[in-house]
């Protein structure tokens, strides 16, 4: 195969599994969100604002790997 078309292969690859990675770790924030509302109904307000933070943080790492998967192709 020609380079730009392992290139390619390659950006699509590493883009699919930040995005798959991402999706599993904000499913588990939130399960792990709920469980902790509903032991402890009085902190909910806590535990979600340190969703939010943490989710927040997550995503911006998943776009640093989106940006260089795709900063891969140009290059």
């Amino acid at each position: 195969m020609e380079l730009a078309v392992l290139k390619y292969m390659a950006a699509g690859l590493g883009a699919g599994l930040v995005v798959i990675g991402a999706g599993l770790g904000l499913g588990k924030i939130g399960v792990a969100a709920l469980e902790g509302t509903a032991r402890q109904p009085e902190a909910a307000s806590f535990l979600r604002t340190t969703m939010i933070i943490i989710a927040a943080l997550l995503e911006g790492a998943a776009m640093l790997g989106l940006v260089i998967c795709l900063l891969t192709m140009v290059m």
